[in-house]
């Protein structure tokens, strides 16, 4: 897919992995719809940096967790700009907590963003991506394919994206491809000691841990070099899920 002159929605795009992938789009020339929650200053400034190197942007606010938000957010996108030729599934959160301490409350949290939003927004946007035979990459996680019991909700959360993914490549094609990132430790949180950062380094078979330009370097592939791929799960982790 050439990506200059189309339109891109990207969800949680005012921080950390969803603001690399909505700066690497509009780099290459897309209109973007930067879709964000609670992280306005993040959308806002991206926002005006994209119109300041001549791009063209817009921030929408919505509460994905709100399933009739998730849904209507790509009919929005379509309203201002007129078309949606890429929707990137990013919004998500990530709670330490285990299997026997996550409460009803927080589960529902986990499931309803990382998992619930990615299928009602995609659903929303189902037919205008079929009228342009345009892309959706879901942001899935190691943690979908291993199981993690410190992020027990987490990682079943991520698992459903990974299925998604598939069930979605099926139920789109043959106008949509879908396909989903699993990123390992490209961007490892804030608090981490200098010695958890190590620690994770050494327990990756690259021996180093990687930076956010491997996952968008994955989505890049995806949307413009991926035409016979759909329903895959392409994994940037440096080699851990091989241990």
């Amino acid at each position: 897919m050439e990506l200059a002159g189309r339109v891109a929605l990207v969800t949680g795009a005012g921080r950390r992995l969803g603001r690399a992938f909505a700066e690497a789009l509009a780099a290459r020339g897309m209109t973007m719809a930067l879709h964000y929650n609670a992280s306005k200053d993040g959308a806002e400034s991206l926002r005006q940096e994209i119109e300041a190197q001549g791009g063209r942007a817009t921030c929408l606010q919505a509460d994905l967790g709100d399933a009739e938000a998730a849904r209507t957010l790509a009919g929005r996108v379509a309203a201002e700009f007129g078309q949606l030729d890429v929707l990137v599934n990013s919004a998500a959160v990530m709670h330490h907590v285990g299997f026997e301490e996550t409460t009803p409350e927080l589960y529902d949290q986990v499931l309803n963003l990382n998992l619930r939003s990615v299928f009602f927004v995609s659903q929303g946007a189902a037919p205008f991506l079929r009228r342009a035979r345009g892309k959706i990459v879901n942001l899935a996680d190691l943690g979908g394919l291993e199981p993690w019991p410190g992020y027990a909700a987490h990682s079943v959360s991520k698992a459903g994206v990974v299925m998604l993914t598939r069930v979605l490549a099926r139920s789109l094609a043959p106008e949509v491809t879908v396909n989903a990132i699993a990123p390992g430790s490209v961007l490892v949180p804030d608090e981490y000691t200098e010695a958890e950062r190590t620690r994770l380094a050494e327990s990756t078979p690259l021996l180093r841990l990687g930076q956010p330009d491997d996952a968008v370097h994955a989505m890049l592939y995806l949307l413009e070099h991926a035409d016979f791929v759909t329903g895959d799960v392409l994994v940037v982790d440096g080699g851990r899920v091989l241990r």
